[in-house]
């Protein structure tokens, strides 16, 4: 597990700027999704050219939200980044030219019916969650998949970010999240990079722009809470 350390001063920045450092003080689970990127047997199981072993260690995290989200009426989003050979909207030509040999391996692992494009065995999948790919780095960017018109088609107007690449596919998504309008959640400790400093980064900056950032304890809180509001009412 990443060990998490978020740098004074920009705690002191966001405190400055806003007063604290979190932004969304509580959640309504009825309008909110859990989005779960790309952990996949390609990014998660030995031997697959992306495996990251701290993808594996954060699938506890993942399912202890995912669980308490369904319980209080939530939505649960298992995002696949996904492949097509021969499909001219989805040739990844830049991302083959940063990440050379290596990307093409990658790509070819996350072709549909391969079992690198399949949901790790470790995440607990229940029959009422989503499962949606994706063919960019960010859901939401214009082409990559329909996630942002599920999400509306539900009046979901949170989503709760967790997955791998820390700093690339999750932070992608959260940050496109935020322009199209949604508060973002950024959990510390189930999103999973290659190295601390990456992921710490990401945190740092998520923070500042684009994000509230908690942990798994924290989450599963401001969700207990909520219920707990939602019984009083009642």
């Amino acid at each position: 597990m990443h060990q998490i350390d978020i740098p004074q001063h920009v705690l002191d920045r966001a405190r400055a700027r806003r007063g604290s450092v979190e932004v969304f003080g509580d959640l309504d689970p009825s309008r909110t999704a859990l989005l779960v990127i790309d952990l996949q047997n390609g990014f998660m199981a030995p031997g697959q050219p992306g495996e990251l072993p701290s993808a594996r260690e954060i699938a506890g995290n993942v399912n202890r939200i995912a669980s308490a989200l369904r319980g209080a009426g939530g939505q649960v989003v298992w995002l696949r980044h996904t492949h097509e050979p021969g499909d001219h909207a989805n040739p990844w030509p830049r991302f083959v030219e940063f990440a050379a040999g290596w990307g093409e391996g990658l790509n070819a692992a996350l072709v549909p019916g391969q079992p690198g494009h399949e949901l790790h065995a470790s995440l607990e999948v229940c029959p009422e969650d989503q499962v949606v790919n994706k063919t960019r780095f960010s859901a939401l960017i214009q082409g990559s998949s329909d996630l942002h018109e599920r999400l509306q088609r539900r009046g979901i107007d949170t989503v709760i970010v967790t997955g791998t690449v820390t700093n690339v596919c999750c932070e992608s998504t959260a940050r496109d999240a935020m322009m199209l309008n949604y508060k973002v959640h950024f959990v510390s400790d189930a999103n999973a990079a290659r190295t601390d400093a990456e992921h710490n980064a990401t945190l740092a900056n998520m923070l500042l722009w684009f994000a509230d950032v908690r942990d798994t304890d924290q989450i599963v809180d401001l969700l207990r809470a909520s219920g707990q509001r939602s019984r009083q009412i009642l």
